[in-house]
């Protein structure tokens, strides 16, 4: 009986993997004066991962949509050593329509599939932004 226990002990399965991948979108807010037909926020992925990893964004205020994200190819992404800077390698793309002032969150995700990551966005309806 142990001779046949003895080979699972520490034994991982071949599909099981670790994502090392982090989403690193937050903090990011935008000021709306009205709405707009097309602009985007920053959906940066670091770490490193073997599938291709999707960015989008969710819960979008009244009136407005995604039009879509990035995929990122499989790959690596680390900070600068020297300056901490990240290239920003996702991209996510809405259309944001007239609402009420006030504020709103959205949410950008990322999922290799998987695993999903999420981040906050805060978008601030105002009547200046400047």
């Amino acid at each position: 009986m142990s001779a046949l226990a003895l080979p699972l002990i520490g034994a991982t399965p071949a599909s099981a993997t670790t994502a090392t991948w982090n989403l690193e979108a937050e903090g990011q807010q935008i000021c709306v004066q009205g709405g707009w037909d097309w602009t985007y926020a920053l959906a940066p992925v670091s770490g490193s991962w073997s599938t291709p990893v999707e960015v989008g964004i969710r819960d979008l205020p009244p009136g407005s949509s995604s039009l879509g994200g990035d995929t990122i190819p499989p790959g690596t992404n680390e900070r600068d050593p020297v300056d901490g800077g990240l290239t920003v390698n996702g991209f996510v793309f809405m259309s944001l329509g007239a609402a009420p002032v006030g504020e709103y969150t959205a949410e950008i995700y990322a999922t290799d599939g998987e695993r999903t990551e999420t981040d906050s966005m805060r978008i601030v309806y105002k009547e200046r932004c400047w």
